[in-house]
C-alpha cells in the first residue's frame, strides 16, 4: 500500500478514488490535486512512481489543504467553543441531539441511540 502523510491508501484502486481515503480530501479536491500535480487520474495507486507520490504530497501542502490531525483538531476545537459559550448548537452537541434543526419526535435514531420506551406501565 502507498503511504501519503502516514495514511495507507489502497493500491488496487485508481488514484482519484484512493485520495479520498485521506480525511479532509473529497472527490473534487482529489481531482484538483491530480490536475495540478499532472498525474493521470486513471492510474492505479500501485502503478505510481515515487516521484508522482511526492509531487501529489507537495501539491496538497502547497494548496494548504487541511487534512487528518489538523482538521480533526480544528473541528473538535470549534465544537468545544460552541459548548463552552453555551449557544443552542453547543447545547445540542452536549445532549447528543441533531444540531441542524431536524425533527426528533420520530427520527434521529443515529444521534439519539437505541430507542428507550418511557411510561406504558399498567
Amino acid at each position: 500500500m502507498a503511504r501519503l502523510f502516514g495514511i495507507e491508501i489502497p493500491n488496487e484502486k485508481r488514484i482519484e478514488a484512493s485520495l479520498p481515503y485521506i480525511y479532509g480530501i473529497g472527490q473534487q479536491t482529489a481531482k484538483k490535486i491530480l490536475d495540478q500535480a499532472g498525474v493521470d487520474p486513471d492510474l492505479r495507486t500501485g502503478e505510481l512512481s515515487e516521484e508522482q507520490l511526492v509531487k501529489i504530497a507537495q501539491v496538497i501542502q502547497s494548496q494548504g489543504v487541511m487534512i487528518e490531525g489538523d482538521l480533526r483538531r480544528e473541528r473538535q476545537g470549534a465544537m468545544k467553543r460552541l459548548t463552552s459559550i453555551n449557544c443552542y448548537r453547543g447545547q445540542r452537541h452536549k445532549r447528543g441531539l441533531p444540531v441542524r434543526g431536524q425533527r426528533t419526535r420520530t427520527n434521529s435514531r443515529t444521534r439519539k441511540g437505541k430507542k428507550k420506551t418511557v411510561g406504558a406501565k399498567k
